[in-house]
């Protein structure tokens, strides 16, 4: 998998999602606030953690990012910035080394490790905000795999893989309450 293709499009996925939001459903609860946080922790974070080397690699792996849970951006963007902000986390993208070691919300990180996480955000929250918005979205099978193997991994790092494994294979179910993320 291309990790850098894989958040390139699930970007693109993402800002035609937004942008096909019909206006009255931005008043529904809840739905502007987790559009406009995926928006800045997947694309307007990206060209500033990708600016911002670190010493060293305290978080080695995509899984590993989200094993303490998941570090909060605090700052919320608005939707309409989709479209920029993509195309600014982009270009900071294509200018970054694979194996440059950056300053996450986790820790330093090579970019190779990190971006899987933003990819991640895109995804999940894309089908939360198209289910939320009554809309389909349509992500790359490729960034459907990358998410569901660091989703996969982070169970198996969280001590969830029998639980995941079970339910994967018909022979169980997950709790309702049930997160890896």
């Amino acid at each position: 998998m291309d990790y850098r293709r894989t958040f390139r499009s699930s970007a693109v996925s993402f800002v035609d999602l937004v942008s096909r939001v019909p206006d009255d459903r931005w008043a529904e609860p809840g739905l502007r606030e987790l559009a406009g946080q995926t928006v800045s922790s997947a694309l307007g974070q990206v060209p500033v953690v990708l600016a911002e080397p670190a010493a060293e690699i305290v978080v080695d792996a995509p899984e590993a990012y989200f094993a303490g849970g998941v570090p909060a951006v605090t700052a919320m963007q608005d939707v309409r910035l989709a479209g920029e902000l993509a195309g600014r986390a982009t270009q900071a993208l294509a200018a970054a080394g694979d194996d440059d070691v950056v300053t996450t919300p986790a820790g330093g990180m090579r970019v190779r490790d990190w971006i899987p996480t933003r990819t991640l955000e895109l995804v999940v929250h894309g089908m939360d905000v198209a289910r939320a918005a009554g809309l389909e979205v349509a992500f790359a099978a490729e960034a459907i795999e990358e998410v569901a193997l660091v989703a996969a991994r982070a169970a198996v790092r969280g001590g969830d893989a029998a639980v995941l494994l079970r339910a994967l294979t018909g022979r169980g179910s997950l709790p309702s309450s049930y997160s890896v993320l």
